[in-house]
């Protein structure tokens, strides 16, 4: 993403206006008022709206979609009103990248509502305009305040897509109607493996009805199909909205490519798929995720996924990937680190022990796209996460071993994990008193899901580090792959007060009601 930038007004004391684009240059919009008048049908359309990410104390990632060549145009300004806004020109949306395109905003103003107006300019025809869309976000602040974020994963999954008459995906509007900072999508965010027919049949003798695209009716494969899967989740109105008004950071599991996946890996025997790579399968699905999503890029890491960002003094999130630097799925047996027991891999492993021990903040949040301690089979013999049952650490559990030593050696604390995955929701607690392996300081893991997929679960809990479940969602298997509609659909929200620093961690249902609440107080950091 090249950078260039431009310092241009100055509004209530506060300098805005200097911008990064992803492609393009910034103008001012001098050539007057965009065509209004022209026929509705020759306009371009923007018809999956504007999202807005990767929010810092001074960035914002602007992102939209229209449906033709086009020029995108962001307008921004402190105010509903767009007084003393200033407007730039972006990108061009071409067929290469989907008509999509994204502005990297710069230079914000510190802790303040901004109000962005998203146009896309006719190629074909200079002059003609797409109705304006409008969308709001809060940057970060730099000093203490209040804060509130939400979390979930896993969004038409199980066969569970957009059902017109049960309202869409809803589990967005009760999101939504909590106004909070921020959202962390903890993966999961499509499932390109997972076909959806028009009508289940549920075991009820109700009826789920779906929305079906053609990119929806079958495993996805081409670049355009892993691309269908994102746009088919943008037509759900709840989403739209969510998106317009709540800033957003992603990252990306396994059901984005295909279920349990690793690099490397063939699928031979899977015969819905004639492309047997998971390699050239899973860069076709990087490629659709980064050109479908708000997530900052760089010329230098154009699909790097790991990155992490500083919401005032109360609060760092440190996003990780678990899927694009493992190893096979295996028994998770070795002793020995190596390729095989690869799971963060070293890099990114050595990333996230710096930048935690490097924090300041209070809160230190590790959104992570996989649970810690849940058992996760990969078939009879394999696993698909860390957790490998009882005994002593081994396989990918080695680079937790290295990570939570590190941590404790430092004296880091106030560590919290979020996540989903599991498509139920859960509070567990880790205990070194209770552990095989106890070299660690005690913390807390989150889980919260899923948001519009199939209920079921829970999981077997793995003793190595451990966890005891002090709240689940699912209290005993045998109802499996339960719809939406029946209501057991999660998310979690986590709030700081400015005050305290207290952390309120809730995990709440489809409507927004609370079904488990705790409070953490911080603990002061050994110095």
């Amino acid at each position: 993403m090249e950078k260039v930038t431009r310092r241009k007004f100055i509004q209530n004391g506060l300098h805005l206006g200097a911008f990064t684009l992803a492609q393009g240059s910034i103008w001012k919009w001098s050539f007057g008022v965009p065509n209004l008048l022209a026929d509705d049908k020759l306009r371009p359309r923007i018809p999956f709206g504007v999202q807005t990410g990767d929010v810092t104390s001074d960035r914002a990632i602007v992102w939209s979609r229209v449906d033709r060549p086009g020029r995108m145009w962001v307008e921004y300004a402190t105010n509903e009103g767009f007084r003393n806004s200033v407007k730039l020109m972006g990108p061009a949306a071409l067929e290469p990248d989907d008509f999509t395109a994204k502005i990297d905003l710069t230079d914000l103003p510190k802790d303040q509502k901004i109000f962005c107006r998203v146009q896309f300019e006719s190629l074909e025809s200079p002059g003609l305009f797409s109705h304006p869309i409008v969308a709001s976000f809060r940057t970060a602040p730099t000093i203490r305040r209040d804060i509130l974020f939400v979390w979930g994963g896993d969004t038409a999954g199980q066969g569970f897509g957009i059902n017109p008459d049960f309202g869409g995906m809803k589990i967005y509007k009760s999101m939504r109607k909590m106004s909070p900072d921020f959202f962390i999508h903890s993966g999961d965010m499509i499932y390109a493996d997972g076909p959806l027919q028009s009508e289940v049949r549920l075991s009820d003798g109700s009826t789920w009805k779906n929305i079906v695209t053609p990119e929806k009716a079958k495993v996805a494969e081409t670049l355009d199909e892993f691309r269908g899967n994102y746009r088919y989740n943008l037509m759900d109105e709840n989403v739209r909205k969510f998106n317009a008004e709540v800033p957003m950071w992603i990252q990306w599991d396994d059901h984005e490519v295909r279920n349990n996946w690793y690099p490397r890996q063939m699928i031979e025997q899977d015969d819905r798929y004639k492309i047997k790579s998971i390699d050239l399968l899973s860069a076709r699905a990087k490629r659709a995720l980064v050109e479908y999503t708000p997530l900052r890029t760089s010329l230098s890491a154009p699909e790097k996924i790991f990155r992490s960002f500083s919401y005032g003094p109360s609060l760092d999130v440190f996003m990780v990937d678990l899927r694009t630097y493992r190893g096979p799925n295996t028994g998770n047996q070795q002793t020995k680190p190596g390729l095989e027991t690869s799971y963060f891999g070293q890099s990114q492993l050595n990333w996230l022990k710096e930048g935690l021990k490097r924090s300041t903040a209070t809160w230190k949040v590790v959104a992570s796209d996989m649970p810690i301690g849940l058992i996760v089979p990969d078939g009879k013999m394999a696993f698909e996460n860390s957790s490998n049952g009882p005994g002593v650490p081994k396989g990918r559990e080695l680079e937790l071993v290295e990570l939570f030593k590190d941590l404790k050696s430092h004296g880091v604390r106030n560590v919290v994990w979020i996540t989903a995955d599991v498509h139920y929701a859960a509070a567990h607690y880790y205990d070194p008193s209770r552990a095989t392996f106890s070299d660690f300081l005690p913390f807390w893991e989150f889980v919260a899901g899923p948001l519009n997929a199939g209920t079921f679960g829970p999981n077997e809990l793995d003793p190595t580090f451990g966890p005891s479940v002090k709240f689940q969602s699912v209290p005993s298997r045998g109802q499996e792959k339960l719809p939406p509609s029946a209501g057991l659909q999660f998310f979690g929200s986590f709030k700081i007060n400015k005050k305290t620093e207290v952390a309120t961690i809730q995990l709440r249902e489809l409507s927004g009601k609370t079904i488990y609440t705790l409070e953490l107080e911080p603990q002061r950091q050994r110095t």
